[in-house]
């Protein structure tokens, strides 16, 4: 996916599928997981990633509702919570969220909706603009 847009992550995400959630499962309860997580099914809490080349991935029949707390997300299902990714989401065409989304870098598919704010997380040493107010010098 960061190959696709030109960028290099700091971290690689996992390639691999460690656990799975099938399609008839359901959990109830704060998940806390590293490397590969794919969910066909449902979760009600919190989802966590321990290490930083963790990848949840929510297939288009799973749901989640709880905050997500990851660095790589693949989402093509429903979330129902706020979504923090400290590297990259990739929003496929059946993806829909319902919250608040923190990311560093998005990708997002025509059909994808995210009902709530979008706040871009800036690389750690990338100068953040400043606004002019009226008692600051204007270089003409």
């Amino acid at each position: 996916m960061l190959e696709k847009m030109g960028k290099k992550s700091s971290e690689k995400p996992c390639n691999t599928i460690d656990t799975l959630i099938g399609e008839q499962t359901q959990i109830t309860g704060n998940l806390v997981f590293s490397g590969g997580l794919r969910i066909d099914g449902k979760v009600q809490g919190d989802i966590t990633a321990q290490g930083d080349g963790s990848t949840l991935i929510l297939s288009e029949r799973g749901e989640v509702t709880g905050n997500i707390r990851v660095p790589h997300l693949i989402i093509n299902g429903t979330i129902k919570g706020n979504v923090h990714s400290s590297e990259c989401v990739e929003l496929q065409a059946k993806a829909e969220i319902t919250g608040d989304m923190t990311y560093k870098s998005l990708e997002m598919a025509l059909g994808a909706t995210v009902n709530g704010g979008l706040i871009h997380e800036a690389e750690k040493g990338t100068p953040k603009l400043k606004a002019i107010g009226a008692s600051d010098p204007v270089i003409s």
